[in-house]
């Protein structure tokens, strides 16, 4: 059973504070702000992450899948568009929208389209995220 840790530090009030996100394995320490959350400032932002998480996690959930029907892809490239949403009672992540494509000799369309939407719904983050709408777009090549 693995357990990753990541930290988060944040100093001050939300518009004019800074803070920093760090992992365990040392790969991310970034700084974040109100403006690379919900301007366009140059940064991450805790939705961007989990979008890299999403796609990271649906790409290997896919590939396996497709490896378990007998179709070893070539490759899976995963972009995911994570929707953040002003609420009445402040901010929330709404919608998650996948857009896969992937080259994967010897499938047929159906299939395809099957296993990556078993793929979305059981990789660990969509697991974790239930509470959010996650859409899919999955295009053979």
């Amino acid at each position: 059973m693995a357990t990753r840790i990541a930290n988060a530090e944040w100093r001050g009030n939300l518009k004019e504070g800074k803070g920093i996100m760090k992992t365990e394995s040392g790969v991310l320490d970034a700084s974040y702000s109100f403006g690379t959350r919900f301007e366009n400032a140059p940064g991450t932002n805790p939705d961007e992450l989990i979008g890299a998480a999403h796609a990271g996690c649906f790409s290997m959930a896919f590939a396996n899948e497709l490896d378990q029907a007998g179709h070893t892809p070539k490759r899976v490239t995963t972009k995911a568009q994570v929707q953040l949403t002003k609420q009445e009672k402040g901010w929330k992540i709404t919608e998650i929208l996948l857009q896969t494509e992937a080259d994967v000799p010897g499938i047929d369309e159906k299939q395809f389209s099957d296993i990556a939407k078993g793929a979305k719904d059981n990789c660990p983050v969509s697991q974790a995220l239930k509470g959010v709408e996650i859409k899919l777009e999955a295009k053979l090549i």
